[in-house]
């Protein structure tokens, strides 16, 4: 699987060590920046990432900010766009069973990055169920 990947500042170490997991598991990786502690505006992040599931280059995106809130809300402007922000395993796992979501974004400075790790695991582990969780996607995809 193709996997998008980015974060501002505040995510930057944890995106590293997901870049790394990733290619252990023998995803390939796109890593769309940051590379620099700097602060920079996470929404340009947000927005390299969405950008490539939408345009079918990636299949799904992990991004990662300081608390995962900005870089969910920047990234579900989109409607093609089903991000989760997820802080523990149970919702990593239905985010995907239930609600389909292809971009995981995480908060760097809420969990450590053993439980984001395990996260990410979960998460591109677990298949969308489908059945009666189309027609609510579908309400607003």
């Amino acid at each position: 699987m193709k996997i998008a990947l980015g974060c501002d500042h505040g995510g930057l170490g944890l995106k590293k060590e997901i870049a790394v997991l990733l290619q252990e598991m023998g995803q390939e990786v796109v890593d769309l920046g940051t590379d620099s502690p700097d602060s920079v505006p996470y929404p340009s992040f947000a927005e390299a990432v969405c950008a490539e599931i939408i345009a079918g280059r990636c299949q799904r995106g992990i991004l990662i900010c300081g608390t995962g809130i900005g870089m969910s809300m920047a990234a579900n402007r989109h409607q093609q766009i089903r991000a989760a922000l997820c802080h523990e395993l149970f919702t990593a796992r239905l985010s995907r069973e239930h609600n389909d979501a292809n971009v995981l974004c995480l908060g760097a400075r809420v969990i450590g990055s053993g439980l984001a790790l395990e996260m990410v695991k979960t998460w591109l582990a677990t298949e969308f169920d489908g059945g009666r969780h189309l027609e609510r996607i579908a309400m607003f995809s």
